[in-house]
């Protein structure tokens, strides 16, 4: 009998009942009165004034008229690049002792992002938080006595004068609590290791050895991962090695695209549970099963949020936000718009455009999903189409044509005079390829659930084509872009510059 694990759910469910459920809104105020109060004597935090502004009746209105948005460029050339030159008290109190290293899916210079003592502890709170919602899912007793495969970057971080480097996973994987290290795996030695197919070996390798009862980590990696443990060992799916396991928690992108091929990897369901890490911060996570996934943002751990409506009169062509534009508080904004997400943390990050877009399910649960990027709405020819209505589409030709499309990207590509949308999908197993079919449903699909994609396929968007490639041609992709593993994501939406260098790359393969 699972008797740690009984204790251990127990106590969960307890705690959920005891812990009075407070206001997000309650939450968010105190939380930027915290930040500025803490900032007040920094350089950013004299340049605008906090301790005047901590003296305002309406402190979020008096912090939005004052402070610019920033995107990274703007606040690293500003602020942070001062602080990794040597300077103390810059954006945030004292020294950041790490720096993710966060190219994301788009550009190829990394960026550094400062992760300060109180971001990490930030961290621990909503992973704690997140730890205790698992007591409202239907979870066996005894999944709380197995162990956790985090796959995420290495955690042999770089030492770069006087901090560390490295990805965020990585950073927060170095930095577990004693008591979670034996439930963690693969340790910490496969973990330092750099190199992506040789760490996916080991763990392989070791994989019999190991009782696991949860996964986390971005699908696209997970699921290379019980494909080389399953080749491996030579099994029909992952449950014959891994009898135990009950969960994944999913992050760094949406998981409905993965959803059919990852299954397929499995010998029965298991609980897929949403998270939202990203390099700036433990934006949300997943606190009760519900029909989006949506998450509930971490509105009481050092990150204050604003809503800017993702309108073109508010967006410049690079995605970001246009200096003035009135940005919303939790209190203002509404259910199924989408909105451009603004943070403000204890890492220093002020009024900061993390460049994805969200919608609120719940308000007064304070829950969302992720809709999109900034950058990668595909609107060159007015057709406002979110990455949102790109994976709904995507799952519309799964289940049309029976066949599984973990990865995708598209481009607005002009091959003579006019505009067409070019799609590359990567496709696994057997099923229908027909390009021109693929195409053709893709494109009624669109325009029955976008009313901005229909007028523009009548006018200025005039065709919409695509190609079938393997998925593992986007794995490819990445580790040429020197972009594999961990925190990766291929970019759903590419400029047509890019596009073309990926056509080219295909047609080599």
């Amino acid at each position: 009998m699972a008797i740690l694990g009984n204790i251990i759910k127990s106590a969960l469910e307890l705690t959920d009942k005891v812990v009075p459920e407070s206001s997000p809104l309650e939450e968010q105020q105190e939380v930027l009165k915290q930040l500025l109060k803490k900032a007040r004597n920094t350089a950013f935090g004299k340049y605008y004034n906090f301790s005047s502004l901590l003296e305002e009746k309406d402190i979020p209105r008096a912090f939005a008229a004052t402070v610019p948005f920033h995107d990274y460029n703007q606040i690293f050339e500003e602020w942070w690049e001062r602080q990794l030159e040597g300077g103390e008290d810059i954006s945030w109190p004292g020294k950041p002792n790490y720096y993710a290293l966060s190219s994301g899916t788009t550009g190829d210079k990394a960026k550094r992002i400062p992760v300060t003592d109180d971001m990490l502890d930030a961290i621990r709170k909503t992973g704690v938080a997140q730890v205790l919602a698992l007591s409202n899912f239907d979870l066996p007793a005894d999944f709380f006595e197995k162990e956790v495969m985090m796959l995420g970057s290495s955690t042999d971080l770089g030492h770069n004068g006087d901090h560390l480097e490295g990805e965020i996973s990585g950073i927060s994987a170095s930095n577990i609590p004693s008591w979670f290290r034996g439930y963690y795996r693969p340790g910490p030695e496969i973990s330092a290791l750099e190199d992506w197919d040789e760490r996916v070996e080991l763990i392989a390798k070791n994989a019999k050895d190991w009782d696991i009862g949860a996964l986390s980590g971005i699908p696209s990696w997970n699921e290379l991962m019980l494909k080389k443990i399953i080749e491996y060992h030579n099994l029909n799916h992952i449950h014959e090695i891994w009898p135990n396991l009950s969960v994944f928690t999913s992050g760094g992108v949406a998981f409905e695209p993965y959803r059919k091929s990852f299954e397929a990897l499995l010998g029965h369901p298991i609980t897929i549970i949403d998270t939202y890490l990203t390099s700036e911060g433990f934006i949300a996570f997943q606190a009760r099963p519900n029909e989006h996934m949506a998450m509930k943002l971490s509105t009481r751990n050092g990150i204050y949020f604003e809503f800017v409506p993702f309108k073109d009169e508010h967006i410049d062509e690079n995605g970001a936000i246009i200096q003035g534009t009135k940005a919303l508080t939790l209190e203002e904004v509404e259910e199924g718009v989408d909105y451009a997400l603004i943070i403000s943390t204890v890492s220093g990050a002020w009024r900061y455009m993390i460049g994805d877009t969200i919608q609120f399910t719940d308000k007064e649960k304070a829950e969302i999903i992720i809709s999109g990027r900034t950058k990668h709405f595909l609107n060159v020819v007015g057709s406002q189409l979110s990455v949102m209505k790109m994976n709904d589409a995507i799952q519309h030709l799964e289940e049309e044509f029976g066949i599984r499309i973990p990865e995708f990207t598209v481009a607005a590509v002009r091959p003579e005079k006019d505009y067409i949308h070019h799609w590359y999908l990567g496709i696994d197993g057997e099923g229908n390829t027909d390009e021109e079919k693929l195409a053709k449903t893709l494109d009624e699909r669109l325009r029955s659930v976008n009313k901005n994609y229909n007028v523009a396929r009548d006018k200025a968007l005039k065709d919409v084509k695509v190609s079938v490639v393997p998925s593992d041609v986007f794995y490819q992709w990445n580790e040429k872009q020197k972009k594999k593993g961990g925190q990766v994501k291929m970019p759903r939406v590419m400029k047509e510059e890019e596009f073309q260098e990926w056509i080219k790359f295909t047609e080599t393969l």
